[in-house]
């Protein structure tokens, strides 16, 4: 009953977070306004980066719908578009969860994958990885549980291989670990089809693999991945994403050594503490003036957290798969009392997380209120350098490049006042150069 109490807990949460998400269209933050932008002006599909495009079509094709279908305001696209950008991985981490809830550890690691993959990393939600984590997580867990007739389950892991063929560079170690898990879960299927189609899952994660790869290769030498590269080590800036990685290498590192002591109340001591920490940050600021929350850094923290769910899927893989003669920590971990505590100390930090969340997203929420009044009541070019937006709270979420798609986003008559900062766009340049132009946006408003 516990375990069951757990997954709708965290799965209501889930949904929670994603609909306030959408409500105050969270979804222009940094380069989605830009994106958003270049949607509406365009009347297509804002792909320029072919590798991520899967992500990009799902995501983006409710916002093309209604504005074909004659929708102009820009309140309820933004609305529509984070939707659709927060429902995707939403609804895959409920699929995981659904898959894993009759079993305590598979159980545990998904609600550890939303608690310290997903929720420190998607304030970026823009962020292509976020849907590519949450699929690869949702295919490792249909993998990984087994039903009487599989051939449904082979052909939605097909459906995910070939979503993630063109998702995220993340791929490149994840599509090698999720086709193999699929061979040897299916192994044994007696079923044609069913062996087919999981054939083909296998081969189309390979195949992600293969376009991560040149991906990579092509833009080694890229000035902005030339820039991501050397930031690959700032994760620890991200306090949402540290604190709860600190506290799982604490327990993961005493359990190697002293198994028993999953037995003993120390792992849900250690999670505890480290729940209240997390859930303080957002009142760190009043104590140190530069002990802050940074939504820009959970950008940062996206490679280290696409490497710690690889490490979860594949714990998930070991604890399904090791079944004579496992190591003493598995044995020990998969004890009811041990599994359930697993559950109930994960879950805590879930709710633990979503606080920081639910704070940023409250200020946010401000930001933008304050940026609609700005617009409404000036005109022409508005220099930022000048308005109180680049202060605390606002400088949260300000990006130099985007701020004229955001303040005709949020304008009741675009392209009556853009507001703008002092930059020429060499030292920190759009990745696409299409987003850092002044938007049209003919015949909507933000109603």
């Amino acid at each position: 009953m516990r375990q069951v109490a757990a997954y709708r807990a965290v799965v209501a949460l889930l949904w929670g977070l994603a609909a306030y998400a959408t409500v105050t269209c969270r979804g222009l933050f940094w380069d989605g306004s830009s994106f958003l932008v270049n949607i509406l002006d365009n009347g297509r599909f804002h792909d320029f980066y072919v590798a991520r495009a899967h992500v990009d079509w799902v995501t983006q094709l409710p916002v093309l719908l209604l504005a074909e279908f004659g929708m102009r305001d820009t309140k309820l696209l933004s609305m529509a578009y984070s939707a659709a950008l927060f429902g995707l991985p939403t609804a895959l981490y409920h699929l995981a969860l659904a898959r894993v809830r009759h079993d305590a550890v598979l159980l545990g690691i998904v609600i550890t994958a939303v608690a310290v993959v997903y929720l420190p990393t998607s304030f970026f939600i823009i962020g292509e990885y976020n849907a590519t984590f949450a699929a690869v997580t949702a295919a490792m867990a249909i993998a990984m549980t087994s039903r009487e007739s599989r051939l449904g389950d082979a052909a939605l892991l097909c459906v995910l291989g070939v979503f993630c063929v063109r998702s995220y560079e993340a791929m490149i170690y994840f599509g090698p670990l999720l086709a193999a898990a699929i061979v040897w879960s299916l192994r044994q299927d007696k079923d044609p089809a069913t062996r087919i189609l999981a054939g083909i899952a296998a081969l189309a994660f390979l195949a992600a693999a293969v376009v991560s790869a040149g991906t990579i290769a092509d833009y080694w030498t890229h000035p902005h991945f030339i820039k991501v590269r050397s930031m690959s080590f700032d994760f620890w800036q991200n306090l949402q994403f540290a604190i709860p990685l600190v506290g799982l290498a604490i327990c993961a590192a005493i359990a190697l050594c002293r198994p028993r002591w999953l037995q003993t109340r120390g792992p849900f001591i250690v999670v505890g503490i480290c729940a209240a920490v997390l859930a303080s940050t957002p009142w760190w600021r009043l104590l140190h003036e530069h002990s802050i929350l940074y939504p820009p850094a959970h950008y940062l923290a996206r490679e280290a957290a696409g490497l710690l769910l690889a490490l979860l899927l594949a714990c998930m893989w070991l604890h399904v798969g090791w079944q004579r003669k496992p190591p003493q920590v598995l044995a020990t971990l998969r004890l009811p009392a041990v599994s359930q505590r697993l559950v109930a100390a994960m879950t805590v930090l879930v709710i633990a997380a979503a606080i920081p969340d639910i704070v940023l997203t409250g200020l946010w929420s401000d930001y933008l209120g304050r940026m609609r009044g700005l617009v409404d009541s000036r005109q022409g070019i508005i220099r930022a350098s000048e308005q109180p937006l680049l202060d605390w709270p606002d400088k949260l979420f300000a990006q130099d490049w985007s701020l004229p798609a955001m303040s005709a986003i949020v304008s009741r008559t675009p392209g009556r006042a853009f507001l703008r900062i002092d930059n020429d766009f060499q030292s920190n340049p759009p990745f696409d150069p299409a987003c850092g132009t002044l938007p049209r946006l003919k015949g909507y408003g933000w109603r």
